[in-house]
């Protein structure tokens, strides 16, 4: 199947509830403080600041293609649009081509949710707000699924010239032991997007959605966990958007 993709722009492990997503079990992530946001970095991820979070389950790894079929099957939802491409619609490669309603729909169907951003900055920073989910180091082959130095474009020298399995890259875990949580596909939360402070220049897209994560074709700039792409939610064109889903209150 031959089709132009669309581009958007731009390890411990705790415990794990298998849940009803048959091969990506929810990690539970722990009520607490952590830190949000930083100072500097954009404007639009000021200011850096502490929350007090609830506990909450995540996603070990991006939605597949198996499982978002699945889904399609047994609720007659439109499928992702790159299904059936020769890489990017592979089995257990993560769901791209889907638009911010299908994650919501998906998730919903689980009796899940999209995860909100702090959700996602939990799971991807630790309670200590680091840069990357695995630390201080840089992305490099053997922890992300990245793009080239400068924007936007594809690097195959982490071994995959577009998304990778959503099992790869065990080295970039988070602390919780989530997997790509920056790098293979940017990923749908449940935010509109909005400055976090008054004082923050409004880029005019209020009624947008957040992606997170950067994705396989991000430069370093736009791979960190703090990075926020406000997105138009019914585009599901994109070959580097996908998503997960998260159980809260628990």
């Amino acid at each position: 199947m031959a089709v132009a993709i669309a581009l958007t722009f731009a390890a411990g492990a705790a415990t794990a509830d298998d849940g009803q997503i048959a091969g990506n079990p929810l990690i539970d992530i722990p009520a607490g403080t952590f830190v949000f946001g930083r100072d500097d970095g954009p404007d639009n991820e000021r200011p850096r600041r502490l929350v007090s979070g609830n506990a909450f389950a995540i996603n070990r790894t991006e939605i597949t293609n198996r499982q978002y079929r699945a889904f399609v099957e047994a609720t007659g939802h439109r499928p992702a649009f790159y299904a059936g491409h020769p890489i990017l619609g592979l089995d257990d490669y993560p769901v791209v081509g889907v638009s911010w309603g299908d994650g919501d729909a998906f998730c919903r169907h689980y009796g899940l949710t999209l995860p909100s951003e702090q959700q996602y900055e939990r799971a991807a920073r630790g309670a200590e707000g680091q840069a990357l989910p695995w630390g201080t180091a840089p992305a490099d082959g053997r922890r992300a699924n990245a793009g080239a130095a400068n924007c936007c474009a594809g690097d195959e020298s982490d071994g995959y010239p577009m998304t990778a399995p959503a099992l790869s890259f065990a080295d970039g875990a988070s602390g919780e032991g989530v997997l790509n949580l920056v790098g293979n596909v940017w990923e749908w939360t449940s935010d509109l997007y909005a400055p976090y402070a008054a004082t923050t220049a409004s880029s005019g897209a209020k009624s947008y959605r957040v992606l997170r994560g950067g994705a396989w074709n991000s430069d370093p700039t736009h791979l960190t966990t703090t990075y926020r792409l406000a997105y138009d939610p019914n585009f599901r064109f994109s070959g580097n958007g996908g998503f997960r889903c998260v159980r809260s209150g628990r």
